[in-house]
């Protein structure tokens, strides 16, 4: 198989991992993942060295910091990406909470250091992007003609009361992140942003989401149908938006049923090889590839496609050599 790139692939930061709230977040993860997380070297690089990953776009895990947590998060980031090139490249974390800043921020982190873009917590403290003063950082993203990775966030408030039930505490945690929660809010959140005129006001914006596209593939056909009674104010289709502005990865994700569904609403240079290591290993990344291939649903060309050249073309980086 020839080179990969994945691009939905965290690391905690010593900046972040000190904050109190965010401790007790990161208590919820294994031992196993919290080590992995912290190391951005010689443990990572073997990792990807044996699911045969030739570049990894790194990005912070859950949580959103200060700007001096930022910024200090950002700027290891680029030291270790400095360290392993050409195996690592860096999204930026931005503090969503003041969007002026993080607009400056994202500036810097893709004018001075290098970054490919960045990823960015679903809401902020049950906040989302459709709210107008956030929309600096949209802005700037376009403007420096960078992507923008929205990636799901642990459920807060309100949100968080709806995954509770006649059901053990460990069954409404896990029904509000990766049982459930998270893929169905962060695909609520793109139809926000798309019914709020986000895609009208930046119509060369370049968004990701993960995980086989969160809940939308399946959905999408159901959605346009509805579309002119549900968004009457927006212009631009949610079909159009969909094939030009909406890039879709298959991190977390390695059943072939997903896929299928992603390959029937999608463009093939719209979807995007990704992991979600630590969380999932490259060797089950490489293991859903190698099922891909035997399938017969994409083409030799389009596997290759779909495990580099699109994150090529989006992202403006180019694999040195081949896959380990």
């Amino acid at each position: 198989m020839g080179p990969l790139i994945t691009l939905e692939e965290h690391y905690l930061s010593s900046a972040l991992a000190e904050d109190p709230e965010l401790k007790e977040l990161y208590s919820l993860f294994p031992p196993h993942h919290l080590a992995k997380l912290r190391d951005l070297g010689a443990q990572r690089i073997a990792d990807m060295d044996a699911g045969g990953v030739s570049l990894q776009v790194v990005s912070h895990g859950p949580g959103v910091g200060t700007l001096a947590q930022c910024r200090s998060a950002n700027n290891s980031l680029a030291a270790a990406v400095q360290q392993n090139r050409p195996r690592l490249a860096g999204f930026a974390t931005l503090p969503m909470g003041a969007p002026q800043d993080a607009a400056q921020e994202l500036e810097r982190c893709v004018t001075d250091l290098g970054f490919v873009g960045a990823l960015l917590e679903n809401h902020y403290h049950g906040r989302y992007y459709d709210d107008e003063r956030f929309w600096p950082v949209f802005a700037m993203a376009e403007h420096l003609d960078t992507a923008l990775y929205i990636h799901p966030a642990f459920p807060t408030g309100p949100l968080k009361h709806t995954f509770k039930g006649n059901y053990p505490p460990q069954t409404e945690t896990i029904l509000g992140m990766a049982g459930w929660g998270w893929h169905a809010d962060t695909g609520l959140h793109i139809l926000r942003l798309f019914g709020a005129g986000l895609f009208d006001r930046f119509p060369k914006l370049k968004v990701v989401i993960g995980h086989m596209g969160e809940m939308l593939p399946f959905q999408l056909d159901r959605i346009l149908g509805a579309e002119r009674r549900m968004f009457p104010a927006v212009k631009r289709g949610l079909r159009a938006v969909w094939d030009e502005n909406l890039w879709i990865t298959t991190s977390g994700m390695v059943g072939l049923g997903p896929f299928a569904c992603l390959l029937r609403t999608t463009r093939i240079d719209r979807i995007l090889y990704s992991v979600d290591y630590p969380f999932s290993s490259n060797e089950q990344g490489r293991g859903f590839l190698d099922a891909v291939r035997e399938s017969g649903l994409v083409t030799e060309e389009q596997l290759a496609d779909i495990g580099c050249r699109n994150a090529e073309a989006l992202l403006k980086v180019k694999v040195v050599g081949q896959a380990v």
